[in-house]
């Protein structure tokens, strides 16, 4: 491979991460009208009267991964210069596209202070792949290490990429601990069950064991030798995004908000489990995981509601949170079926190409 080729995983990347930007700032694409105004009058407009430091800061960060992601692209057709300004430039046009687009949705207020923020981030992140980005080259160190541990491009790029969209989900303090595909949420609908104490432990100890079983699975079949302390580790990363994540988008005392005695149960029993089935052989390690991903989704969409995590979900979905819930949404509401189509098109890998790509 050249060089100054840019990865596959960074192209992968870079457009996953484009997708979830631009319907997290089109969400929740409903009640699309013409406001009369001029499409470009936010361009003009004063200072907004209810950011605050933390609004810029969650602007800013938003744009950074896109910059950093698409810059080995850019630089492998056009050199680092002219990449790091096509770069800046196409973000920022993106950005404003996303904001004018805002004018027709009643729930979205477009910003110059949105657009100003997320070029920024484009910059930093463009500016930042200039010193780091040559980890999604294939000469890197990562690379190497890459092709050394995970599975044959591109079944270890798409599958790295399935894990850090679930990582992502984690950020969102609204969901069950590992749950994901509410469509429920999505869509609006009323709650299939009454909340009932008991009934809501019995969920989330069955989710939660589910979605342990899920993700250790799933991350086996993207590395080359899957080993147990692997699922420990990302189980451990995402335990630690989620306390995080509550104790910044809701308040530091609640940090551990998800240590309920469902969950903990569930993880334990996922845990236990998880370690005899990583020892199967890989057909039947992804026939278990497309099994406990359909089982976690039936589950998450019939569990009643929690009261706890509604107002929790009211504290942070106030202001410009709205771009940041919205990405977290579509990554939870769609993962399962990202994993779904991820495992039906490795089975039709192997039946085309053998198992020479582990």
């Amino acid at each position: 491979m050249h060089p100054g080729r840019s990865s596959a995983l960074a192209r992968i990347l870079a457009v996953a991460y484009t997708v979830l930007v631009v319907y997290a700032s089109l969400h929740p694409f409903s009640g699309w009208r013409d406001s009369g105004l001029s499409l470009f009058a936010f361009l003009n407009a004063g200072w907004p009267r209810y950011y605050t430091g933390f609004d810029l800061l969650v602007n800013v960060l938003a744009y950074v991964p896109l910059g950093f992601f698409w810059m080995p692209v850019a630089t492998a057709h056009a050199g680092r210069s002219i990449g790091t300004v096509f770069v800046c430039i196409a973000l920022a046009l993106l950005s404003g596209t996303l904001e004018t687009l805002q004018n027709f949705l009643p729930s979205r207020v477009p910003s110059n202070v949105d657009l100003a923020c997320n070029s920024l981030g484009a910059l930093l992140g463009a500016l930042a792949a200039q010193r780091w980005g040559s980890m999604l080259l294939s000469e890197s160190r990562l690379l190497r290490w890459r092709h050394r541990h995970l599975a044959h491009e591109p079944v270890g790029d798409y599958g790295l990429t399935l894990l850090g969209i679930w990582l992502l989900v984690q950020l969102s303090p609204e969901n069950l601990l590992f749950g994901s595909g509410n469509l429920r949420v999505l869509l609006e609908l009323p709650g299939a069950l009454p909340f009932d104490a008991e009934r809501f432990s019995r969920h989330e100890s069955w989710i939660a064991a589910l979605g342990t079983l899920t993700i250790a699975l799933m991350s086996s079949l993207v590395l080359r030798r899957p080993r147990y302390w692997h699922v420990l580790l990302l189980l451990a990363l995402a335990i630690l995004i989620r306390s995080f994540a509550a104790a910044l988008l809701i308040e530091p005392a609640r940090f551990a908000h998800w240590m309920t005695a469902g969950n903990l149960a569930g993880m334990g029993v996922g845990l236990v489990l998880a370690w005899p089935l990583l020892r199967l052989n890989e057909s039947l390690r992804r026939v278990l995981a497309g099994a406990f991903v359909m089982a976690t989704t039936a589950l998450v969409n019939i569990a009643p509601d929690n009261p706890y995590l509604l107002q929790a979900t009211q504290v942070w979905h106030q202001g410009h949170f709205l771009n940041f819930n919205g990405l977290t949404r579509v990554g939870s509401s769609f993962w399962p079926f990202f994993a779904m189509a991820f495992l039906m098109w490795r089975t039709g890998r192997e039946r085309r190409y053998g198992h020479w790509e582990h």
